[in-house]
Formats: C-alpha cells, structure tokens, sequence
C-alpha cells in the first residue's frame, strides 16, 4: 500500500515536472528568436527602392526594346550604393538584353526569369546589402 502510494506520487511529479517544462519551452519559443518574419510595408520598399529610367537598346534578334526598372534593396545604405552604381546596374542591363531574342522577353514566366538573372548580375557587384527584387515597369519590345 506504500508503495502505491510512493509510485502514485513519483507519477504525479513526472506529469508535472514535464508540463513545467512543456510550457517553459513555448514560452521560451514564443519570445525569443522563434520569430515571424515580417514583409516590408510599402513605404519600406519605396524608401530601399531605386528607379532605372527608360532604356532603349538592341535585342540579338535585331528587335529593339524600351523598357525600365524599379530594384528594391534591403536596406537604405544599399539603395545609396545602387544609386552610386546606376551606370554599372543600366551596363549590366544592355549586356543581357543584348544576348536575348524577342522570343526570350515573351510571357509572364519570360519576364520573371530575367529579372531573377539581373537581381544574381546585380548583387555580384553589390558590397553594402543586396538586390530584393527587381520589377520590370515599362517593358515595350519592338
């Protein structure tokens, strides 16, 4: 009967030792580094945001395109080192078009495809943060 006893108490304690421990572990997980990450708002994008105006160039298939871009950074210091790069980020931009046909500049997946491979060509020059995203605003292909 004592030992009942003694083993309904040891039992008892376990259950609660390990509901301590289960409710340390969330609160822990909640208030530390378990955090969501939240999306810019958009004055954030606008602020880390830089502007290429309008740039006219020849495609590979003879075809011309007029097209602009606005590149979104991740941090201000970035997009003052984008803006001090503006000639190397519009250089970049005419050596890959120049490789492209009109073909290759068709369609939604088209567009999104080369604005991944100039966001990778941009953030190799990039020492103070880095290219978020690049949008393609003005696209006209001729």
């Amino acid at each position: 009967m004592k030992n009942n006893k003694l083993l309904m108490i040891m039992l008892i304690m376990l259950v609660a030792i390990t509901l301590v421990g289960a409710v340390a572990l969330v609160v822990v997980l909640k208030f530390t580094g378990a955090e969501e990450h939240k999306e810019p708002t958009i004055d954030e994008v606008l602020e880390a945001s830089v502007d290429i105006p309008q740039i006219t160039t020849n495609l590979a298939s003879n075809d011309y395109i007029r097209i602009s871009f606005k590149i979104q950074t991740d941090s201000k210091e970035a997009k003052e080192e984008l803006e001090k790069r503006d000639f190397q980020v519009k250089n970049i931009i005419i050596l890959e078009l120049s490789e492209k046909k009109a073909e290759d500049l068709q369609g939604k997946e088209a567009l999104l495809k080369f604005e991944e491979e100039l966001k990778v060509k941009i953030n190799e020059i990039m020492q103070e943060g880095e290219v978020v995203k690049v949008y393609i605003i003005e696209p006209l292909l001729q």
